[in-house]
């Protein structure tokens, strides 16, 4: 790609990313849209709420099963090809959950959909890196930053509104015209925009790769609903994955085209870009699952007021993720990505002190200035890390990072439930209902501590952050 920049060509482009944005959105959004539902749905079809987290770690474990295995599909398929298979199973996924009369046809419909979601989020990765200039991704990149924080972060506040006045069946009902305007604006903007080669599907690395995340994934899911890190079940998952994921690495390392070129790791300010993506991605979502608990639990709000709470920061987060992008194009990331995560860093000490007795407000305003701090970190960071990589290895660098994103947010989110889960155990067994409240109280206090700590160490990292654009040939 040529740096020129042509104007004509930026509006071909802008309506390009438009159907990837409105598709990648709609497959966010599913991630905790159905959080809100989950006392309703165990209602209807009988089941505890350990039983009805499934259909939230199912998804999960789909994404961070397909995803690494995006980066083959990405080589050998064209860009059309996977966009429109991306969008089918999207679909067909929100029919099935839409009308399933059971649980167990609900949780396949919410397999099928994230089968849409594991191909479309790096595959819109990879297009923006191909087709917009050096000079011009961190606004592009931007939009997909609104799309990974906005979607999970609206989607409690949009199914608090459904569910005050309609059934679960139109959380799926809603997404459905979205998705056929995004399979319309594919099938007539996007065009391919990388060579298509014979790549061999590796079973081996395939099996490897499915041990690995998705033992990674399941053991941290388990551990969430059991309230321990010590269970069987856990740490035989979680061993599990370690072991298929050190002998999927150097199965990797060995092969003349490997499933997933690890290659990608010799590059420092990509692995310094991953490290914070993914903290902020655990942050985020750690966060997400930690306070709607604590405003229906401690504050007994509504599920509605709830999500209106949470609803501003959703929305600035929207804005700012733009401002990051053009900040990015503008400076680079060595300014905005350290403040950004300090910013985020401040609230979250704020946010540790939450109780019974905090205001609303201090809420809206420290869940506000939370995502400002991730919007401004999250992004920059990424498009930078992508930006060192050369264009043979963009399938590969993409993958990699939204295969460790994906599993940092499901890892997050198991640890902070888990985190509460032990505290409140630890409280209820003095037998005082005053102890009982408080540890649920200091449970979430908890939790949110553990973001923290998480939110220093990417601080820490990103002072070592370099503009890649500067070393690059203009």
């Amino acid at each position: 790609m040529q740096e020129s920049f042509n104007e004509k060509l930026y509006e071909k482009r802008t309506k390009i990313i438009s159907a990837f944005l409105v598709a990648a959105f709609i497959g966010l959004f599913n991630e905790t849209a159905l959080n809100m539902a989950f006392v309703e749905l165990g209602k209807d079809f009988g089941k505890e709420t350990s039983t009805i987290q499934w259909l939230t770690t199912g998804y999960l474990l789909t994404l961070g099963i397909l995803v690494p295995i995006s980066s083959l599909f990405m080589q050998r398929y064209t860009t059309r090809q996977l966009f429109t298979a991306s969008l089918s199973f999207s679909i067909l996924g929100t029919v099935i959950a839409a009308i399933s009369p059971t649980f167990e046809v609900l949780f396949i419909g919410r397999l099928v959909q994230a089968i849409g979601t594991a191909i479309i989020l790096p595959l819109m990765t990879q297009v923006v890196l191909m087709v917009y200039p050096i000079s011009k991704r961190g606004a592009a990149m931007g939009k997909i930053g609104l799309v990974i924080v906005f979607a999970p972060a609206i989607g409690p506040t949009i199914a608090g509104f459904v569910l005050s006045k309609l059934t679960w069946h139109y959380i799926f009902g809603i997404s459905l015209p979205f998705l056929a305007i995004a399979l319309f604006l594919g099938i007539k903007f996007i065009e391919n925009v990388s060579e298509t080669r014979a790549v061999k599907f590796h079973i081996p690395s395939i099996i490897l790769s499915t041990f690995a995340f998705g033992g990674i994934v399941y053991g941290f899911s388990v551990s969430g609903d059991v309230g321990t890190f010590m269970d069987k079940q856990v740490l035989i998952s979680l061993g599990v994955g370690v072991v298929a994921l050190v002998i999927f690495s150097s199965m990797q390392l060995k092969m003349k085209q490997p499933m997933l070129n690890l290659r990608v790791f010799k590059y420092p300010m990509y692995i310094f870009g991953l490290v914070i993506v993914m903290s902020a991605m655990l942050v985020v979502l750690s966060t997400m699952v930690m306070l709607p608990i604590y405003l229906q639990n401690i504050l007994l709000l509504t599920p509605v007021v709830a999500g209106l709470i949470l609803l501003p920061g959703g929305v600035i987060n929207a804005f700012f993720s733009l401002v990051a992008g053009n900040l990015f194009d503008k400076y680079g990331p060595r300014g905005i990505v350290p403040i950004g995560l300090a910013i985020a860093i401040i609230a979250l000490i704020f946010l540790r002190t939450i109780d019974e007795n905090t205001s609303q407000l201090l809420i809206i305003i420290l869940h506000i200035f939370l995502l400002i701090g991730v919007s401004l970190a999250m992004m920059p960071a990424s498009t930078n890390g992508l930006n060192q990589l050369p264009e043979k290895l963009y399938p590969d660098g993409s993958a990699v990072m939204n295969t460790l994103q994906q599993v940092a947010g499901a890892v997050g989110t198991a640890m902070a439930v888990t985190i509460m889960s032990i505290t409140v155990a630890n409280s209820v067994k003095m037998n005082d209902k005053q102890a009982a409240a408080q540890g649920a109280i200091d449970g979430v206090q908890n939790a949110i501590t553990f973001g923290l700590v998480v939110a220093i160490v990417a601080f820490i990292v990103s002072l070592f952050i370099k503009n890649v654009r500067k070393q690059l040939p203009h």
